[in-house]
Protein backbone atom coordinates (compact mmCIF):
# COMPACT_ATOMS: atom_id res chain seq x y z
CA UNK A 1 0.00 0.00 0.00
CA UNK A 2 2.81 2.43 0.80
CA UNK A 3 4.36 2.00 -2.62
CA UNK A 4 1.06 2.69 -4.40
CA UNK A 5 -0.66 5.10 -2.01
CA UNK A 6 -0.53 8.03 -4.43
CA UNK A 7 -2.21 5.93 -7.12
CA UNK A 8 -5.02 4.36 -5.08
CA UNK A 9 -8.45 5.46 -6.29
CA UNK A 10 -10.63 3.04 -4.37
CA UNK A 11 -10.71 0.55 -1.52
CA UNK A 12 -13.34 -2.12 -0.98
CA UNK A 13 -13.91 -4.77 1.67
CA UNK A 14 -16.59 -6.89 3.26
CA UNK A 15 -17.55 -6.27 6.87
CA UNK A 16 -17.43 -8.51 9.92
CA UNK A 17 -16.80 -6.09 12.76
CA UNK A 18 -16.04 -3.33 10.24
CA UNK A 19 -12.55 -2.74 11.56
CA UNK A 20 -10.73 -3.39 8.29
CA UNK A 21 -13.04 -1.29 6.13
CA UNK A 22 -13.21 1.62 8.58
CA UNK A 23 -9.53 1.54 9.57
CA UNK A 24 -8.17 1.36 6.04
CA UNK A 25 -10.69 3.99 4.89
CA UNK A 26 -9.54 6.34 7.65
CA UNK A 27 -5.87 5.88 6.74
CA UNK A 28 -6.44 6.27 3.00
CA UNK A 29 -8.70 9.31 3.34
CA UNK A 30 -6.03 11.00 5.48
CA UNK A 31 -3.81 10.86 2.38
CA UNK A 32 -6.44 11.38 -0.32
CA UNK A 33 -9.84 12.89 0.50
CA UNK A 34 -11.16 11.92 -2.95
CA UNK A 35 -10.59 8.17 -2.57
CA UNK A 36 -13.72 6.05 -3.02
CA UNK A 37 -14.58 3.63 -0.22
CA UNK A 38 -16.87 0.72 -1.01
CA UNK A 39 -18.60 -2.13 0.76
CA UNK A 40 -18.75 -5.66 -0.65
CA UNK A 41 -21.63 -7.40 1.10
CA UNK A 42 -22.62 -11.06 0.69
CA UNK A 43 -26.24 -11.91 0.05
CA UNK A 44 -28.08 -12.33 3.33
CA UNK A 45 -26.35 -9.35 4.93
CA UNK A 46 -28.07 -6.02 5.54
CA UNK A 47 -25.35 -3.39 5.04
CA UNK A 48 -25.73 -3.22 1.25
CA UNK A 49 -29.36 -2.20 1.77
CA UNK A 50 -28.38 0.26 4.50
CA UNK A 51 -25.82 2.06 2.33
CA UNK A 52 -28.04 2.11 -0.77
CA UNK A 53 -31.48 2.80 0.75
CA UNK A 54 -30.92 3.77 4.39
CA UNK A 55 -32.72 0.67 5.67
CA UNK A 56 -31.13 -2.37 7.34
CA UNK A 57 -32.76 -5.16 5.34
CA UNK A 58 -31.34 -8.49 4.24
CA UNK A 59 -32.22 -10.74 1.35
CA UNK A 60 -30.83 -14.01 0.11
CA UNK A 61 -28.19 -16.15 1.77
CA UNK A 62 -24.48 -16.90 1.54
CA UNK A 63 -22.10 -19.71 2.43
CA UNK A 64 -19.41 -17.21 3.46
CA UNK A 65 -18.52 -17.09 7.13
CA UNK A 66 -17.34 -14.24 9.33
CA UNK A 67 -18.72 -11.43 7.18
CA UNK A 68 -22.14 -10.06 6.44
CA UNK A 69 -23.58 -7.91 9.19
CA UNK A 70 -27.18 -7.29 10.06
CA UNK A 71 -26.38 -4.26 12.21
CA UNK A 72 -24.26 -1.13 12.28
CA UNK A 73 -21.21 -1.86 14.43
CA UNK A 74 -19.34 0.84 16.34
CA UNK A 75 -16.49 0.57 13.81
CA UNK A 76 -18.66 1.67 10.90
CA UNK A 77 -21.13 3.95 12.67
CA UNK A 78 -19.50 7.10 11.25
CA UNK A 79 -18.05 5.58 8.08
CA UNK A 80 -18.89 7.27 4.79
CA UNK A 81 -19.30 4.62 2.09
CA UNK A 82 -19.32 5.87 -1.50
CA UNK A 83 -20.28 2.64 -3.22
CA UNK A 84 -21.88 -0.62 -2.10
CA UNK A 85 -22.25 -3.93 -3.89
CA UNK A 86 -24.18 -7.06 -2.99
CA UNK A 87 -22.14 -10.04 -4.14
CA UNK A 88 -23.75 -13.46 -4.60
CA UNK A 89 -21.69 -16.58 -3.89
CA UNK A 90 -22.06 -17.56 -7.55
CA UNK A 91 -20.07 -14.45 -8.49
CA UNK A 92 -17.39 -14.76 -5.78
CA UNK A 93 -16.62 -18.48 -6.01
CA UNK A 94 -15.17 -18.50 -9.55
CA UNK A 95 -12.48 -16.04 -8.41
CA UNK A 96 -11.55 -18.34 -5.52
CA UNK A 97 -11.39 -21.38 -7.78
CA UNK A 98 -9.43 -19.57 -10.49
CA UNK A 99 -6.81 -18.33 -8.02
CA UNK A 100 -6.50 -21.81 -6.49
CA UNK A 101 -6.09 -23.47 -9.88
CA UNK A 102 -3.86 -20.94 -11.64
CA UNK A 103 -1.99 -19.15 -8.85
CA UNK A 104 -1.89 -21.74 -6.07
CA UNK A 105 -3.67 -19.34 -3.71
CA UNK A 106 -6.04 -21.06 -1.31
CA UNK A 107 -8.51 -18.34 -0.35
CA UNK A 108 -11.80 -18.33 1.51
CA UNK A 109 -15.21 -16.84 0.88
CA UNK A 110 -14.46 -13.41 2.34
CA UNK A 111 -11.59 -13.01 -0.11
CA UNK A 112 -13.84 -14.05 -2.98
CA UNK A 113 -16.47 -11.48 -1.97
CA UNK A 114 -13.75 -8.81 -1.77
CA UNK A 115 -12.29 -9.70 -5.17
CA UNK A 116 -15.70 -9.75 -6.86
CA UNK A 117 -16.47 -6.39 -5.25
CA UNK A 118 -13.15 -4.95 -6.44
CA UNK A 119 -13.91 -6.09 -9.99
CA UNK A 120 -17.34 -4.44 -9.87
CA UNK A 121 -15.86 -1.25 -8.43
CA UNK A 122 -13.18 -1.18 -11.13
CA UNK A 123 -15.78 -1.62 -13.85
CA UNK A 124 -17.90 1.19 -12.41
CA UNK A 125 -14.97 3.58 -11.99
CA UNK A 126 -13.53 2.72 -15.40
CA UNK A 127 -10.05 2.30 -16.87
CA UNK A 128 -7.06 3.99 -15.31
CA UNK A 129 -8.20 3.62 -11.69
CA UNK A 130 -6.40 1.57 -9.05
CA UNK A 131 -8.66 -0.38 -6.72
CA UNK A 132 -7.34 -2.28 -3.71
CA UNK A 133 -8.84 -4.85 -1.35
CA UNK A 134 -7.65 -7.42 1.16
CA UNK A 135 -7.41 -11.18 0.81
CA UNK A 136 -8.83 -11.78 4.23
CA UNK A 137 -9.01 -15.53 4.74
CA UNK A 138 -7.38 -18.84 3.90
CA UNK A 139 -9.49 -21.45 2.17
CA UNK A 140 -8.40 -24.52 4.09
CA UNK A 141 -10.72 -23.46 6.92
CA UNK A 142 -13.69 -23.89 4.59
CA UNK A 143 -12.88 -27.22 2.91
CA UNK A 144 -16.22 -28.77 3.82
CA UNK A 145 -18.01 -26.08 1.83
CA UNK A 146 -15.83 -24.28 -0.72
CA UNK A 147 -13.98 -27.34 -1.94
CA UNK A 148 -16.74 -29.93 -1.56
CA UNK A 149 -18.46 -30.51 -4.92
CA UNK A 150 -21.48 -32.22 -3.37
CA UNK A 151 -22.08 -29.27 -1.05
CA UNK A 152 -21.63 -26.76 -3.88
CA UNK A 153 -24.04 -28.65 -6.14
CA UNK A 154 -26.59 -28.90 -3.31
CA UNK A 155 -26.61 -25.09 -3.19
CA UNK A 156 -26.66 -24.77 -7.02
CA UNK A 157 -23.26 -23.04 -6.88
CA UNK A 158 -20.52 -23.23 -9.49
CA UNK A 159 -18.26 -26.25 -9.14
CA UNK A 160 -14.86 -26.16 -10.85
CA UNK A 161 -14.01 -29.00 -13.23
CA UNK A 162 -10.82 -29.73 -11.31
CA UNK A 163 -12.76 -30.87 -8.26
CA UNK A 164 -13.12 -34.63 -8.51
CA UNK A 165 -16.61 -35.73 -9.40
CA UNK A 166 -18.65 -36.41 -6.29
CA UNK A 167 -15.92 -36.17 -3.67
CA UNK A 168 -14.30 -33.41 -1.68
CA UNK A 169 -10.53 -32.85 -1.65
CA UNK A 170 -7.90 -31.83 0.86
CA UNK A 171 -7.10 -28.43 -0.64
CA UNK A 172 -4.11 -27.95 1.68
CA UNK A 173 -2.49 -31.13 0.33
CA UNK A 174 -3.16 -30.04 -3.25
CA UNK A 175 -1.58 -26.61 -2.66
CA UNK A 176 1.46 -28.16 -0.93
CA UNK A 177 1.92 -30.65 -3.79
CA UNK A 178 1.87 -27.84 -6.36
CA UNK A 179 4.55 -25.93 -4.43
CA UNK A 180 6.98 -28.86 -4.49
Amino acid sequence: MRRHREKIDGFIAAVGSGGTLAGVALALRARNKDIKIALADPEGAALYSYYTSGELKSSGSSITEGIGQGRITANIADLEVDMAYQIPDSEALPYIFDLAEHEGMCLGGSSGINIAGAVRMAREMGPGHTIITVLADYGNRYQSKLFNPEFLRSKSLPTPAWLKHGQDIDITAVMEAEES
